[in-house]
């Protein structure tokens, strides 16, 4: 048998008002709710499941590196760089906090944007070679 991690199964996001942020990946995401009551929502998008998970208030999914930089817990990825500023636009035009594009020093390029409870998320312009496969 072989007992490494396959893949991820699901993700949790921190939310103060459920059908507010449900709603705002529906419209923002284009996520598919699967599931939904008064604490959590599951939705569908970009390959992974998500619950969507009221919390205390002031919760986050975001952290502080040593430099004090803000760092996000996931990168989503985009088919090169014209599917990347095409959804930068997309998101600015629909009122979403984003990030300007930047070249990081590595391979592709990034933005990062924000979720209607403040959670941060980062889209990188390459697609990892195993999901290519």
């Amino acid at each position: 048998m072989d007992s490494k991690l396959v893949r991820i199964g699901t993700v949790y996001i921190p939310v103060q008002h459920l059908e507010a942020a449900t709603d705002w990946y529906v419209k923002h995401l284009g996520a598919v709710v699967s599931y939904s009551d008064e604490d959590k929502a599951i939705i569908n998008f970009a390959d992974a499941s998500f619950f969507l998970v009221k919390a205390r208030v002031g919760e986050r999914n975001y952290f502080f590196d040593v430099h004090e930089k803000k760092r996000f817990p996931i990168t989503f990825e985009v088919d090169g760089l014209d599917s990347l500023t095409a959804l930068q636009q997309q998101l600015k035009n629909g009122g979403v906090q984003v990030g300007e594009v930047e070249d990081r020093g590595h391979a592709g390029n990034n933005f990062v944007f924000e979720d209607l409870d403040g959670n941060v998320f980062d889209v990188w312009s390459e697609l990892s070679p195993s999901y290519v496969k």
